[in-house]
């Protein structure tokens, strides 16, 4: 399954997006988070790195749901550790962030290790 253009452009204007990730018999857990998008996906990292709860969760059950402009999205959290793919989500977060500790830090360890892939589910 893949985006729609227009749910792709929304998503990647947003600034800050709603990551919701359940667990069971867990309260889900709700945590707002930058998104970028390169060649027509979309990505996340946890800033804090495999500490963030949403990102342990994300890798432990694999769906959960982003929330914008008041729509949630269904979404499969898929890793991707390319490399060269990586480099462009960095610059990607450069580009739509600016040059701020903020965006520092997520284009440095410990933030670049979770990178990860929104997929629609």
């Amino acid at each position: 399954m893949t985006w729609e253009t227009t749910t792709i452009r929304q998503l990647a204007d947003t600034g800050e997006i709603d990551i919701v990730v359940p667990a069971p018999g867990k309260p889900d857990v709700r945590t707002p988070i930058w998104i970028v998008s390169v060649d027509d996906n979309l990505y996340v990292r946890s800033w804090k790195g495999e500490a963030g709860i949403w990102y342990r969760r994300a890798r432990r059950h694999g769906t959960g749901s982003v929330l914008a402009h008041g729509r949630h999205h269904q979404v499969r959290f898929t890793t991707d550790d390319n490399p060269a793919v990586n480099e462009q989500i960095d610059e990607a977060y450069r580009s739509k962030y600016g040059n701020s500790s903020y965006t520092q830090a997520m284009t440095r360890t410990p933030a670049t290790a979770t990178t990860i892939r929104l997929d629609p589910a």
